[in-house]
């Protein structure tokens, strides 16, 4: 039954990826998802983890400006590094990061060739420092939420409907390119 969810998945997604939708539509996508992952999630974090520690009666770490500076560094980074993903999926690849207006090319330029999901790393960098900053155990571990099932997401269904569109080019590009930690050295 799995399996079978998968394909009807991957076919799906496929058929959406064979329309092309206009710079408006792309637009209203990538502004709603902003609002969910920019704010709504992190808003999420903050008032869950309130809870989370009273009700586990875990205590906050705190760091001072060290902890500052290391929250502030892993959501700036994580910020730039997905908003540039976004830009790309926008631009060259004319969609966006959301499944139901996926990009109609294969990207394999930056951010591209660092890994091969930058949005995600991007955001759990964020989230990460979200978390951070707030000093929070339980905001660690709801930080980890969406980059987990985003990338279960992505080795179940979003890979194999990329090489079910973009076959061999995605293999190769697969194949040299790593999953979410980019390389610090390139294979030879």
């Amino acid at each position: 039954m799995t399996m079978t969810l998968i394909k009807r998945s991957v076919q799906w997604l496929k058929k959406r990826a064979e329309r092309e939708y206009g710079k408006k539509q792309r637009l209203a996508a990538i502004l709603l998802g902003g609002f969910f992952f920019w704010i709504v999630a992190p808003v999420f974090t903050i008032i869950g983890s309130y809870y989370l520690d009273r009700w586990f009666g875990l205590s906050r770490f705190i760091f001072g400006l060290i902890q500052l500076l290391i929250a502030l560094s892993l959501m700036v980074t994580g910020w730039l590094f997905a908003n540039w993903t976004i830009k790309v999926q926008y631009s060259l690849g004319r969609g966006t990061p959301a499944p139901v207006m996926p990009t109609q090319k294969l990207i394999v330029e930056k951010p591209y060739t660092y890994c091969r999901n930058p949005m995600t790393l991007g955001t759990a960098l964020f989230y990460l420092g979200v978390a951070v900053g707030l000093g929070s155990l339980s905001a660690l571990a709801l930080a980890l939420i969406y980059p987990v099932g985003i990338l279960i997401y992505v080795k179940l269904i979003e890979e194999k409907e990329l090489e079910a569109r973009f076959g061999s080019e995605y293999v190769e590009y697969k194949r040299n390119t790593s999953f979410l930690i980019p390389r610090l050295l390139k294979k030879d």
